[in-house]
């Protein structure tokens, strides 16, 4: 992509039409590309336009995932590979999960504070996104807009989940390789296994591996992956300290050896092609539920709301009613 000169800020606020903003995106307007992700993220109209016109040339990125508890060091470590992926002349997006706002629904202290490296660096793009409550360590948008970014031309496409705990499991169906990050000392084994962490991992990094109990949490981990189920991947363990960017090289080859076995065996087409229908069925819910809303108008919708929060009307039947109303029209 190839930097050209920003509008003027106002001026941008105003574009809406994807046939103007995708040009000047892919020639590296940064201005362009957030009034597009801003389209995508509050599911207007010509967000979906800018979807579908650049779907076509989608399934070229390389998706890295990382997630993890809060406090593993996953923005650090996002910092590293960002400036291991620039090291190469290669350019790199980055969509930052954070907490939302229970006030104003905005993110709440974006990791960008922590890739403060590359702030002025034309070849990256960082994008904040708030939760907004959704669960499962990502936005609901996030695929969506990950769609954008892969259209638009980037070749490497980080994804950081939310940390919301254990149970962010989410990322390994936006993902082509999923890194789950850990501490030394990290929490009760059996409660971790039974979280899901263990299955969606392709690469288990031990960041912060300077302080106390790293061996020990690496004999555990390593442990708790042999009583799994991981086909014909065996999920590599590295020990990285993000801070200084030791252990970097050895877990971007743990990444590189990853894809290699993802596009020698073949499973990359099967993966995104899971993730395709998932994505079908994630726009079929957002549809259903709107024409729903449109449907009923917001008289009915509390009405039904209403019955159903006196426990005069179960939710199932709520749903099948709400169905029948609108296909009936």
């Amino acid at each position: 992509m190839r930097r050209v000169g920003w509008l003027p800020s106002a001026r941008m606020a105003r574009i809406t039409d994807p046939d103007l903003l995708l040009p000047r995106a892919r020639s590296g307007d940064r201005r362009a590309l957030a009034r597009l992700i801003t389209l995508v993220e509050d599911g207007r109209p010509e967000g979906d336009e800018a979807l579908a016109a650049v779907y076509p040339k989608t399934g070229t990125a390389w998706t890295v995932g990382l997630t993890g508890a809060p406090g593993a060091g996953k923005s650090t470590l996002t910092n590293r590979l960002i400036g291991h992926v620039r090291s190469g002349g290669t350019e790199v997006a980055t969509v930052a999960v954070d907490p939302s706002s229970p006030f104003t629904g905005g993110a709440i202290l974006g990791d960008r504070v922590r890739m403060q490296d590359h702030i002025d660096d034309p070849g990256v793009y960082i994008r904040s996104m708030a939760s907004r409550g959704h669960l499962g360590g990502i936005a609901a948008a996030t695929p969506r807009v990950v769609s954008l970014l892969d259209g638009i031309g980037f070749p490497e496409i980080l994804i950081e989940t939310v940390g919301v705990g254990q149970a962010e499991v989410e990322i390994a169906a936006s993902a082509d390789t999923t890194l789950v990050v850990l501490n030394p000392g990290w929490g009760d084994s059996i409660q971790a296994a039974k979280a899901g962490l263990l299955e969606i991992g392709d690469v288990f990094v031990v960041n912060k591996a300077d302080r106390p109990g790293t061996n020990e949490t690496l004999k555990d981990l390593k442990q708790m992956l042999e009583l799994g189920g991981h086909g014909d991947w065996w999920p590599p363990v590295v020990t990285t300290v993000a801070s200084t960017g030791e252990g970097t090289d050895e877990l971007v080859a743990a990444i590189a050896e990853h894809r290699n076995h993802l596009e020698s065996s073949g499973s990359l087409a099967a993966l995104r092609a899971d993730r395709a229908v998932a994505d079908v069925r994630a726009a079929l819910e957002v549809h259903l539920s709107d024409r729903v809303r449109n449907a009923l108008g917001d008289d009915g919708w509390e009405a039904v709301r209403a019955d159903v929060v006196e426990r005069r009307l179960d939710p199932w039947s709520a749903a099948r009613h709400l169905l029948d109303r609108v296909t009936a029209q």
